[in-house]
């Protein structure tokens, strides 16, 4: 029982804590009385209090994310106070636990701890500054565990996530709107121009997701051809198809618990779009050649440049299909709209790539010349002109003359390159195709990098390019 003068001190406020955090404190005892004074005790430090005269009682409570601290009668009734507080602190660790009792020993002190208690309480409570001082610490610890493990999550979150280089206002929004999704588990659609970094906001979307701690499986959906895109999504089993001497499980599998991203999803043939859409729906797939699908849990982070609406008007991309990967959307500015960030990038390449040309900074020519320029391949590009450059500059710093002898920028529009070319828009097509392979040394891939398209498509269009060029007989390409 709480002793009369503990009650009179509590009611006239003389002794308080002189700083008190207030929290939400659930009292649990059978005794009317002494939850009616201890209400009065703690709700004059400033508390909100809640009260329960049974464990059956407190389960609501028990459930409120915001609850602190319990104080427990350790014997209540029926119910044994030593049962109550190992499921509780099991249930709820970061829930604070302080016991009461008015039969006090030091075995049961002693149990209480090792089970997890903050603190044990004899009864009656003659001192009531212990009391309010005991909780007003057990809330502390409480909020000091929550912080600490915030800003474990926070920097787990910073170590394993890629760095987005940039302080521009709309990098600044694009840096929110990933941190307002980490708790997050919906499907997100990047869209973004070639080489403004998509699958870098991709793993920054990963890792600060709550599947971090599972894979991200990247797929760059244009370079799949059509006559295996199934089996590589879905998997398939062993002789579901010619060449197929074993099982393999798919990338929607080996994301399980995980991330798939879907780079390039404009690219995905119609007949395959319908079976992503169930994938995605029914979350289970059928691998090629299988009579019975296979559960599986993934966040999917699709990609684009193309305009899907666009491609959804012309019957190319299914609009359910849109409906379910759009369900968040984020834009990737290009470089010509975050212009303010190039210097951040410049020495974040240096950085990056400095070391192995023994440069460590760059002249205010050579960097200026690099904000003029206007960047079709974003940061892509700009990665490339500085890593070129690098390879050719003789002194410690990168100069304009280095970027110059490395980089040739595009020719104008009206300069003697595209004075021959007629004003078609397959002719311009053609044009870029060959020249991105001459100077790629007709290396494919290298050549559909650098137009910010899969190795696939800029097959497709080179031979499409070719067959009305020759009046439909398309060249064999190797």
């Amino acid at each position: 029982m709480v002793s009369p003068g503990a009650i009179s001190e509590a009611s006239d406020g003389a002794t308080r804590l002189d700083n008190p955090t207030p929290g939400l404190v659930l009292l649990v005892d059978d005794e009317r009385l002494l939850l009616r004074s201890l209400r009065r005790i703690l709700e004059g430090a400033g508390h909100e209090i809640r009260t329960a005269e049974s464990p059956q009682a407190a389960e609501a409570a028990l459930a409120d994310p915001s609850l602190d601290v319990v104080l427990l009668d350790l014997f209540l009734g029926d119910a044994s106070g030593f049962e109550l507080l190992e499921r509780w602190k099991r249930e709820r660790p970061e829930v604070e636990v302080i016991v009461m009792t008015g039969h006090a020993s030091i075995e049961s002190a002693v149990r209480c701890i090792r089970r997890g208690a903050f603190d044990y309480l004899a009864k009656p409570f003659d001192d009531v500054h212990r009391v309010r001082t005991t909780v007003g610490k057990a809330i502390e610890r409480r909020r000091l565990v929550c912080r600490n493990r915030q800003l474990e999550e926070e920097l787990r979150a910073r170590s394993s996530a890629p760095d987005l280089v940039g302080s521009s206002p709309k990098m600044r929004v694009l840096a929110r709107t990933i941190q307002s999704l980490r708790h997050n588990e919906s499907h997100v659609l990047i869209q973004g121009e070639s080489g403004t970094g998509k699958e870098l906001v991709a793993r920054a979307l990963h890792a600060a997701s709550p599947r971090a701690s599972g894979e991200l499986i990247p797929v760059d959906c244009g370079a799949l051809p059509e006559t295996i895109i199934e089996s590589e999504l879905f998997g398939h089993e062993k002789g579901a198809f010619t060449g197929a001497v074993g099982a393999a499980p798919g990338l929607f599998r080996m994301a399980d618990r995980g991330t798939l991203f879907l780079d390039e999803v404009g690219e995905i043939p119609p007949h395959v779009q319908a079976k992503l859409l169930r994938a995605l729906q029914h979350k289970e797939v059928r691998p090629v050649g299988a009579a019975s699908t296979v559960p599986v849990d993934l966040r999917v982070i699709s990609a684009t440049h193309r305009d899907l609406a666009e491609m959804i008007a012309d019957g190319r991309f299914r609009p359910d299909l849109f409906y379910r990967l759009n369900v968040v959307r984020i834009e990737i500015p290009s470089l010509r709209e975050r212009r303010e960030d190039i210097p951040l990038l410049v020495h974040h390449f240096l950085e990056k790539h400095g070391s192995r040309a023994s440069v460590n900074g760059i002249e205010e020519e050579a960097l200026a010349l690099l904000v003029a320029r206007e960047w079709p391949g974003n940061v892509r590009e700009l990665e490339n002109a500085v890593e070129s450059a690098l390879a050719l500059a003789p002194g410690p710093k990168l100069r304009a003359a280095d970027l110059r002898k490395a980089y040739s920028a595009p020719a104008p529009v009206g300069s003697p390159q595209l004075a021959g070319i007629p004003l078609s828009l397959d002719a311009y097509e053609r044009s870029a195709l060959e020249r991105a392979l001459q100077e790629s040394g007709g290396d494919a891939n290298a050549a559909a990098r650098s137009l910010g398209i899969g190795r696939s498509t800029f097959y497709r269009k080179l031979a499409k390019c070719d067959s009305r060029r020759r009046g439909g007989r398309a060249r064999s390409i190797r």
